[in-house]
């Protein structure tokens, strides 16, 4: 037996599927490749299948990550090829290691954020405005007892770093948020914070996340 970690993308319409659903899409893929698959031992037998940092509903990815315990003797080239096969559009296996690190040592992720408002000129100042800003408060829902509450939170020290631009009809966000077990700061709710703060109704939007990092800033893979 080995423990491989399959690096996969997942986006387009993919984007859009949970993180409970990319559970039983890859097992049905797995399962139609043949892929000798170690199942867990009890009542229940499983595949042995290890996911890091969920990606939040609606947001790109271009370094996901599943961890497998495989029997038997298939290539990783050969490994990669069969479950690409079956994998739907939007989801496809980038690369396939047998050296990995723990997924607890993530501490950063990487996002690209893609907006297009009626005015990008006047939109560019306002989010750099609240970027720059001392706090940004986020609004999170809660429950006090029976009743559901607002929450106001600063993310401000969630975000590492950033650079904001304009290209040609976008406004290109490249951000780096805190992840991972210690500090993890959704970038749906930064998105839903930045637009009720500038107050600006946006044309388009695409979120991605392109990288996870360590804390000292290195890959992680």
């Amino acid at each position: 037996m080995r423990e491989v970690r399959l690096i996969f993308s997942k986006t387009d319409r993919c984007k859009y599927i949970s993180h409970l659903d990319i559970n039983r899409c890859m097992a049905r893929a797995f399962a139609r490749a043949q892929v000798p698959l170690w199942f867990t031992e009890g009542y229940n037998p499983h595949p042995y299948m290890s996911f890091s940092l969920p990606l939040s509903l609606g947001v790109e990815s271009y370094c996901e990550s599943v961890d497998l315990r495989i029997v038997g003797d298939i290539s990783n080239s050969e490994l990669r090829n069969n479950i690409n096969k079956m994998l739907p559009a939007g989801i496809q296996i980038l690369d396939v290691l047998d050296d990995f690190r723990d997924s607890s040592e993530i501490a950063f992720s990487d996002y690209v954020y893609k907006i297009e408002f009626t005015d990008n000129q006047k939109a560019l100042e306002k989010i750099k405005a609240v970027l720059e800003s001392d706090e940004i408060l986020a609004e999170k829902k809660a429950k006090k007892g029976k009743r559901r509450i607002v929450k106001e939170t600063n993310i401000k020290p969630f975000i590492d770093k950033y650079n904001l631009s304009l290209r040609g009809t976008d406004i290109v966000l490249n951000i780096r948020l805190a992840a991972g077990n210690e500090k993890n700061l959704n970038p749906t709710l930064l998105f839903d914070t930045i637009i009720r703060l500038i107050d600006m109704d946006f044309e388009w939007k695409s979120i991605s996340r392109i990288a996870l990092l360590d804390k000292e800033y290195k890959i992680f893979k």
